[in-house]
C-alpha cells in the first residue's frame, strides 16, 4: 500500500512531504495546484514545473520519493528559471544546474538518514542564497486565492494588467486569470474531499453553478467531481 507523508517546511509557504510505492503501482495523478517541487528520488533530483493539468507521475522505475513543494511563484528565484519554460514538465536538476552541484546534492540526500530533512536543508540553501520571495507575487497569490478577480488583484497590487499578466507568467508558469482558476480549483478539490455536495461547493468556492464546477473538473482534474468525492 502506497504510504504518504507531509509537513510544513521550515522554508516559508513550503511543505516537505515523502511517499513510499509498492512494486507494480500504477501512475500516481498529481492535481494542478500553481506549486513546483523539487523532487528525490533514487539517485536523481528533478524539478516539477507547475501543472495545468492532472499530471501522471510514472512510479514503475522508483519505490521512494521525497520532495519540497514550493508555493505558488517561489521555486523560479531559488532555481533561476522562469516558470513558464518548466510548464507541464519534469525536468532533472542537471538540466538546470552545473552537474557537479547537481551529483553533489543527489549524493547528499542519497546517503543522509533523514532524506526529507537533507532535501529541506537544500532548500533552505538556495532561500538564503537568493533572499526573500518578491512580497508582490505572495500577494498576487493571495489575492487571487481570496477570490479577487484578475482586475482587482492587478488594482490591489499596484500592477498594470499587462504587468500582472509578464510577472505571472514568470513566476507561476501561466497567467493570472489560469492561476486563478486553479486555486479555485484546489479549494473545491479540497471541499469534494470531504463529502460535501457538489451543488453546495459550487455555491461557496466560486463558481457560477454545478455544471461549472464539473466542467473545471473534467478540464483540470481529467476526471468527474464524483470520481474523487470519498466512499
Amino acid at each position: 500500500m502506497a504510504e504518504y507523508r507531509e509537513r510544513a517546511s521550515r522554508l516559508d509557504r513550503a511543505v516537505v512531504w515523502s511517499r513510499t510505492v509498492p512494486a507494480h503501482t500504477g501512475p500516481v495523478t498529481v492535481f494542478p495546484d500553481g506549486c513546483m517541487d523539487l523532487i528525490w528520488t533514487e539517485g536523481t533530483l528533478m524539478v516539477a514545473g507547475p501543472d495545468s493539468r492532472a499530471f501522471l507521475t510514472p512510479t514503475a522505475r522508483a519505490s521512494e520519493f521525497v520532495g519540497i513543494r514550493f508555493a505558488p511563484g517561489t521555486a523560479p528565484a531559488l532555481l533561476g528559471i522562469p516558470a513558464v519554460e518548466l510548464l507541464n514538465q519534469r525536468v532533472d536538476l542537471t538540466e538546470l544546474a552545473p552537474s557537479r552541484t547537481t551529483r553533489e546534492l543527489v549524493d547528499r540526500v542519497d546517503n543522509a538518514p533523514d532524506r526529507v530533512g537533507a532535501l529541506e536543508a537544500i532548500a533552505l540553501r538556495f532561500a538564503a542564497e537568493k533572499g526573500p520571495a518578491d512580497p508582490a507575487l505572495t500577494a498576487i497569490v493571495d489575492s487571487l486565492s481570496a477570490g479577487a478577480t484578475v482586475a482587482e488583484t492587478a488594482a490591489e497590487t499596484g500592477l498594470s494588467a499587462r504587468m500582472l499578466h509578464r510577472r505571472s507568467l514568470s513566476a507561476f508558469g501561466y497567467g493570472p486569470k489560469m492561476l486563478a482558476r486553479i486555486l479555485r480549483f484546489q479549494r473545491a478539490l479540497a471541499a469534494v474531499r470531504t463529502g460535501i455536495p457538489a451543488a453546495r461547493i459550487a455555491a461557496t468556492t466560486g463558481f457560477a453553478d454545478q455544471a461549472h464546477l464539473s466542467r473545471e473538473f473534467r478540464d483540470l482534474a481529467g476526471c468527474s467531481v464524483r470520481a474523487l468525492q470519498p466512499r
